[in-house]
This record gives structure tokens, sequence and C-alpha cells, in this order.
């Protein structure tokens, strides 16, 4: 049976770091494809939770970052999960185009093969196409 939870007592169930943020990995709901890994902080969860568009917290802006915001490539919430420890996220997600600043699907796209790493996603949209022409890597996940 299911009740009704409230956003104080979702957030009562994550571990929270010394610095107030949690690490949060996100997938694609349908495909399994795992996107990104950034960082939340209670008012990023809160906002996800509100608003069905998730939000990071980006550490390197010392703010929120809502996916999205400048390259347009937004993550619409399917699915939050907790893990047994309340100490990572996994989101499960919509992702309107592509996850990574780098103009790729995922940002998981060098694996390591027989002692390379290989590059095995090419970029799918130019940074320059996402963020404009004065792009430096400020929108990077925190």
């Amino acid at each position: 049976m299911t009740t009704q939870a409230t956003q104080d007592e979702i957030l009562g169930l994550i571990r929270f770091d010394a610095a107030g943020l949690v690490p949060a990995i996100a997938q694609q709901h349908d495909t399994g494809e795992v996107l990104m890994m950034a960082w939340m902080n209670a008012e990023a969860v809160r906002e996800t939770l509100a608003t069905g568009r998730v939000c990071y917290y980006s550490r390197s802006r010392k703010g929120l970052w809502r996916k999205g915001e400048t390259s347009g490539q937004a993550q619409h919430l399917h699915e939050l999960r907790i893990d047994c420890d309340g100490d990572t996220l996994l989101v499960l997600v919509h992702q309107e185009g592509v996850a990574c600043h780098t103009g790729r699907r995922s940002c998981f796209y060098r694996a390591v093969r027989d002692g390379a790493v290989v590059e095995i996603a090419a970029p799918e949209v130019s940074p320059e196409a996402l963020y404009g022409r004065d792009h430096g890597h400020g929108h990077r996940h925190g």
C-alpha cells in the first residue's frame, strides 16, 4: 500500500553530504541509457519534484542549474529513486536531445577497452550550437 509523501518526508530519506549535496545519476527512463551524473541540494530536489523539470546544483557556479536552461536540452522527471543508504539518487528522465555539454547524448562516451580509451559516441550537435560562440566550460555540471 502506498501513501502520499510530502516533500519534507521525501527529503528526510536523503542523506546529503557535509556540503548539503547528494550525487544524482540521470538515466533515460525507457531505454536505461545512463546519461550523466551531477549534484543536487535540497532546493534542487524540491524544485525537481515541484516542477517536473530536473534541476541540479552547480558546484562551479554555486547555484541551481536548471538542466536545459541554456542549451534547451531539458530533462523531464519520470521518477525519482533513492538508493538503500539514501546517499545517491537515480533520476529517471525523458531527455530532450543531448545530455552532455560536449553535444553527445551521454556524458559517458569514453570506454576503456583492451587498455585503450575509445570514444564510443560522436557529438550529435556542436557545443557552439548549444551554448553560443563564447561557450567555455562554465556550463559543465558542477
